[in-house]
């Protein structure tokens, strides 16, 4: 079936494109959904890394825009209604790009039609069917967290998305996946001591909700830090300097959660190990009681905290 689908000013349509280097028939890299119209909750989000080897300038040409891979990202069936519009956008802290292949074979592309450097696509009068979605980075063939999200919403954009839009995120803290600032390898003794690092505290996850019951505060999925530690004779300690209400919550060794909130300097979190494990320890810095982003200073010491 076939229907007149309105999109943003940005984003290009090409009609009867073939797929070349997007096969949409490949198993989506993140997995695939059926939603009705009216679908609840809104938005649905899709925790990924966007881009790829694949330019889709030179494939499809046209507006399409940034790196992707061969197959989808992921893939959604559409079950349109008569009133609501139907969105897909990406909200990510680098610079990412949309291509979708739609349920009438056209390729549709947009590069900054969303906040700032996110890409959104706005289908006015929705066709339904299925919508294999590919979310690239511009510029460059590296990975970046972003969040793909799904909405019939025009309330629900970028920023809501990334910092308290609610929805599904569907995304738990990974150790696995590369650290947001910075890998810090340090051995017992030292220099300088305290070893910071800057960075932003807060995202999208409740740390209680998808890390441990114990913990608190709202955080990313990719640790911020990650710490590959010697101990020697000395303490490790762990702490947050902000004027924000920040938490911690790491990943030891051991694979066991250790979190804090208040036992630093006022509303900062510590954490101290007397006797340290050896190993890998990933780090994320939350907010309290809410998923703004916030001003902070990660500390690592084995004298003091602060």
């Amino acid at each position: 079936m076939k229907a007149s689908i309105l999109v943003s000013a940005l984003a290009l349509a090409l009609p009867g494109a073939a797929a070349l280097a997007q096969d949409y028939t490949l198993q989506p890299n993140y997995g695939t959904t059926t939603l009705n119209a009216g679908f609840s909750p809104d938005p649905i989000v899709v925790q990924l890394q966007s881009g790829g080897s694949v330019d889709a300038s030179s494939t499809l040409g046209g507006n399409c825009r940034g790196y992707i891979t061969n197959a989808p990202d992921y893939s959604v069936t559409y079950n349109a209604g008569s009133v609501f519009p139907f969105r897909i956008g990406v909200a990510s802290d680098r610079d990412t790009t949309l291509v979708v292949n739609g349920p009438d074979g056209s390729w549709y592309c947009d590069d900054d039609g969303g906040e700032g450097l996110n890409p959104l696509l706005h289908f006015g009068s929705p066709m339904s069917g299925r919508y294999d979605v590919w979310v690239g980075t511009y510029g460059s063939t590296s990975n970046h967290n972003a969040q793909l999200f799904f909405t019939e919403l025009d309330s629900v954009n970028a920023d809501t998305v990334a910092y308290g839009g609610g929805g599904n995120y569907g995304g738990t803290p990974d150790w696995s996946l590369n650290p947001t600032y910075e890998t810090v390898n340090l051995r017992g003794g030292f220099t300088p001591d305290p070893y910071r690092v800057r960075l932003q505290s807060g995202g999208p996850l409740s740390a209680s909700d998808t890390a441990s019951s114990n913990c608190r505060g709202y955080i990313s999925e990719a640790p911020d830090v990650r710490l590959n530690f010697q101990p020697g004779s000395l303490p490790l300690i762990i702490s947050v300097a902000s004027s924000a209400d920040t938490t911690l919550v790491i990943n030891g060794p051991d694979g066991g959660w250790y979190c804090d909130d208040d036992s630093g300097v006022g509303t900062n979190p510590s954490i101290q190990w007397d006797r340290p494990m050896a190993g890998q320890y990933d780090i994320w810095v939350g907010t309290y009681g809410s998923t703004s982003l916030r001003e902070a200073v990660l500390v690592i010491s084995e004298l003091y905290s602060e």
